[in-house]
């Protein structure tokens, strides 16, 4: 269950690293569009300026335009003059005067068609100029309106974006709550299993000893009484019947469950390793967005496109594989035929490897190529090609350990055990080589990467897709780590053999593997049988049914006492509750005696300060009321007027008497005698208040350290329940694996026995008939 959330930590992890780089790179596309946006429209201020400065021609050649109509039309009028004054004198003589205003007509009329001309051409120019600037306008418009639309959407992004950050922060707050609830379960499972834990000890112990006694005794009566060897036919002596290892099979699919984790995230570094490079090659050294990338990298990103579609049937073959491993099956290498898939897809997967391996290293010639290219740069991506070559040789070599693996399964004796230990052993070195490789193409490209930052022409996006690249690296880099040790942890497990037959080194065949399925079922249809026919045994439905109430009311159990619980912290605080209340009600008590005895004495002075007057009446137990209607009632009969003091503290209202008291001295001594009470009172508690403060932020020091201690303490507890369930599972296993095989071997003693006895009965009746048939013989002798 940790493993398995931890598993669901990573991805959301390693999801939220995506997500929040392609959150930066919205962001500065955003931010570049907003840039681009005010371009444009500074762009189109400068245009309407530019527009109203035509404008503002146009009409200064418009005035001009009119000025000179008016002009021509005089000169024509003029023109028209002279030419009926030359129709009137034609008959005359030319005259010096006639040819002086011929000569002027000519010059008009030259005047008057540059005129003409000029305003053509100017015509010509402002429409021109018009419509180029209604085209610049139009498109600027449309590139404007483009332009909104990318910033709406991306601000649509965005805000999901953020929308789904919010979630996933929720969603792991919500799982870190509860992975706080099932770690104070797991605790007390744990005790729970301490406790289970010494009673499978003591039961074991107990089985055990009767185990020992009962295997002593058959085992003295088989030598003595029943010697049984099969000489002609070996494979049908009982004895050499392999028995069903349930131990052997939960630890095949607990070591098969671990190893389909660490396939799962092998196979999501090995997606995202092949993302961020098609990623890169994209980017890098030529970015597709702006230029045209090479096409060898444009066939090297279509190939790696394609890489789901080679790394995803490796988690579905093996969870196929996991899935055919169960407790009542025999997990040989010569009986499990799914291994078999797994092992093609493998090799589907390395093929890809060898296809893409040529375009991985012109990849890096081009960017060595590239015209920033530095030195350092080159020998990294030298390095980066040896390392690859390295990788590409250790995947080549896995898939031929692997179908070497799968062999046994399509044709018998294929692999002899001892080279299929050997097989094992090399397939653990060679998965340490694959770390050791994978380790160092990620060093490699980390330094590749620290040198490229200092480039000059280096883009966010590239950083961006880097920094995802070398993450899934470093997560390639631990899982390859992690399946290395575990395969070398469990190396004894997979080299050790699980079934053979008894008194010899032979592999176990599918056949030898169904019959020994089905003598185990009809060995536990035999028990049951058994324990159907005893009295005092309970039998099997009872018991299930029995394990289901049993269960139904430990939880309920579970649930009460949760409830319990959370009654009781209830009560709790709400003891804590009422003890605060009681405290207030006795503070607000004494505060009302307080009141009341300064009330009292304010009044008993005031009744003292009336009573002087010859005309008062005594005041001495009365309320503070009635002491000012009799002050009242004295002013009316004896009409004397009061007077009305007022000081730095307060107003008093006074009668003129014959002895003078000084009433305000009086009263400002008692207040400020009370005041002087309540600032020493409230320093008081000032001082307690710091004190408290200063106690409660030592508790809180020593509480923050005592959690940490739980924490660590916690930790170590759970690392306990784990070894616990371990322990107690193997006990389990060794108890029924004992106990079965100690049934199964007194059965046949069982059989021998009464086989034998019923031999001894027959040998004894025919010596009996012998005897007789003798005697007889012997009485017929002497007869003779």
């Amino acid at each position: 269950m940790a493993a398995d959330l931890q598993t669901k930590y990573s991805k959301l992890a390693q999801e939220y690293s995506k997500l929040r780089a392609q959150n930066q790179v919205l962001k500065k596309a955003v931010v570049d569009e907003q840039a681009n946006s005010t371009a444009l429209k500074d762009q189109l201020k400068q245009r309407d300026q530019s527009l109203r400065k035509q404008e503002q021609e146009m009409d200064s050649l418009t005035f001009r335009n009119q000025q000179l109509a008016k002009r021509v039309e005089l000169l024509q009028e003029e023109l028209a003059a002279s030419e009926a004054k030359g129709k009137k004198g034609k008959n005359k003589g030319d005259s010096p005067s006639q040819h002086h205003s011929l000569q002027t007509q000519n010059v008009f009329d030259e005047d008057l068609q540059k005129k003409i001309e000029e305003n053509e051409r100017l015509h010509i120019q402002f429409y021109e100029a018009d419509q180029q600037h209604k085209r610049r306008e139009a498109e600027l418009r449309a590139r404007l309106e483009e332009l909104e639309r990318n910033t709406e959407q991306h601000h649509a992004v965005v805000d999901s974006l953020t929308t789904k950050y919010v979630e996933t922060n929720e969603r792991l707050q919500n799982n870190k709550a509860c992975l706080e609830v099932k770690v104070q379960t797991l605790e007390r499972e744990a005790k729970e299993c301490r406790m289970r834990t010494e009673e499978c000890q003591q039961q074991l112990k107990r089985c055990q000893s009767e185990l020992r006694s009962q295997l002593k005794q058959s085992s003295s009566v088989i030598q003595e009484k029943v010697p049984f060897n099969d000489t002609k036919f070996s494979e049908y002596n009982s004895l050499n019947v392999p028995s069903h290892n349930r131990r052997h099979q939960l630890k095949a699919r607990d070591v098969t469950g671990q190893a389909l984790s660490f396939i799962q995230d092998l196979v999501a570094a090995l997606l995202n390793f092949h993302t961020y490079t098609e990623q890169r090659v994209h980017i890098y050294p030529l970015d597709s967005s702006i230029e045209i990338i090479s096409p060898l990298n444009e066939k090297f990103s279509q190939y790696l496109h394609e890489n789901a579609a080679y790394v995803r049937p490796l988690e579905d073959s093996f969870l196929q594989f996991y899935q055919s491993i169960t407790e009542d099956t025999v997990t040989v290498l010569e009986t499990v035929v799914t291994l078999k898939t797994f092992t093609e897809n493998f090799s589907s997967y390395t093929h890809f490897l060898q296809k893409i391996l040529p375009y991985q290293l012109k990849s890096l010639e081009e960017e060595c190529e590239a015209p920033l290219c530095t030195a350092a740069l080159t020998a990294k991506n030298r390095e980066l090609r040896s390392d690859m070559k390295k990788v590409t040789s250790v995947f080549e070599k896995l898939q031929s350990y692997i179908n070497l693996l799968a062999l046994p399964s399509v044709r018998q004796d294929a692999v002899p055990q001892s080279s299929t230990s050997a097989v094992f052993t090399q397939l653990a070195a060679c998965l340490h080589s694959l770390h050791d490789a994978v380790k160092e193409m990620s060093k490699h490209y980390n330094q590749k990467a620290g040198i490229e930052q200092d480039l000059p022409t280096v883009t966010q996006k590239l950083s961006t897709t880097t920094e995802c690249l070398l993450g899934s690296l470093g997560s390639l880099t631990s899982i390859t780590g992690k399946i290395a040790t575990f395969f070398s942890n469990n190396l004894d497990f997979f080299t050790s053999p699980a079934y053979s037959p008894r008194g010899s080194t032979a592999t176990l065949n599918p056949l030898q593997a169904e019959t020994m399925l089905a003598n185990k079922k009809k060995a536990a249809a035999y028990i049951q049988a058994i324990q159907k026919g005893r009295p005092q045994s309970v039998p099997y439905r009872e018991a299930l049914s029995n394990r289901r109430i049993l269960t139904s009311s430990t939880e309920s159990r579970e649930g009460l006492t949760q409830q319990v619980q959370q009654s009781q912290e209830k009560i709790a605080r709400l003891e804590q509750e009422k003890e605060h209340w009681l405290l207030e009600a006795q503070l607000g008590k004494v505060r009302l005696e307080k009141e009341n005895q300064r009330i009292a004495d304010l009044e008993a002075q005031l009744a003292a300060a009336l009573g002087g007057s010859p005309n008062s009446q005594p005041a001495g137990a009365s309320r503070l009321t009635q002491s000012h209607e009799e002050a009242e009632t004295e002013q009316k009969a004896t009409g004397k007027e009061t007077t009305l003091c007022t000081s730095l503290v307060g107003m008093l209202c006074t009668t003129p008497t014959n002895e003078h008291v000084g009433d305000e001295e009086s009263r400002e001594q008692l207040i400020k005698t009370h005041y002087m009470a309540r600032v020493g009172e409230l320093t008081t508690q000032l001082q307690i208040s710091d004190s408290k403060a200063v106690h409660f932020h030592s508790e809180c020091r020593a509480l923050a350290k005592r959690l940490t201690i739980a924490e660590k303490s916690r930790e170590t507890l759970s690392e306990e329940v784990k070894v616990a369930n371990q322990n107690i599972t193997r006990l389990q296993d060794e108890l029924a694996t004992t106990k079965r095989s100690y049934e199964d071997q007194l059965s046949m003693m069982s059989d021998h026995l009464c086989s034998m006895n019923e031999t001894l009965s027959k040998q004894r009746e025919e010596i009996d008939t012998l005897k007789l048939g003798g005697k007889g013989n012997a009485k017929k002798n002497k007869g003779r």
